[in-house]
């Protein structure tokens, strides 16, 4: 389906992968009312999922890489909710970031505006969200990020 937001990500030359599947018992994504709920996200690439711990074997810049990744896994996983029209998204509500780091590192927010950017250049004023960065001991196999979102929609 092509529209404004389709003939933004190409202007960004962006492509969505494929929305990553469900490894257990959960839904992708949930729509209730006006909102869809999307799933944690972690940084899935062709060639399996980005792994490592920020400030050990990853440098915050890796991590925000992954967080990007994150980002377009959620945008994906978004069209595949709305049937493939993303200009249907009102606003992009919330993203709640999660970044497994060694103790002591302290640039969250650094690793996570990587996943905020992808939003705003996705969907402009719209893609402007509340957020929260938080620091995990460990992820899910063995992830440096994993990003949830919630958004309003049409």
């Amino acid at each position: 389906m092509s529209g404004r937001i389709e003939a933004k990500l190409k202007e960004l030359n962006i492509t969505l992968p494929d929305p990553p599947k469900p490894v257990a018992n959960y839904v992708p994504w949930l729509r209730t009312g006006n909102y869809v709920y999307i799933s944690g996200q972690i940084p899935t690439v062709p060639k399996g999922a980005i792994v490592g711990v920020v400030g050990d074997k990853l440098k915050p810049q890796q991590a925000a890489k992954a967080a990007q990744i994150c980002a377009l896994n959620i945008v994906a996983v978004l069209k595949a909710a709305l049937d493939g029209d993303l200009d249907r998204v009102k606003r992009c509500v919330k993203l709640t970031g999660y970044i497994n780091a060694v103790p002591g590192f302290g640039q969250h927010p650094e690793v996570m505006n990587a996943a905020s950017d992808v939003m705003v250049k996705v969907f402009g004023e719209a893609g402007k969200h509340t957020r929260s960065a938080v620091g995990a001991g460990t992820l899910p196999r063995g992830v440096p990020v994993e990003i949830d979102a919630v958004f309003e929609v049409e």
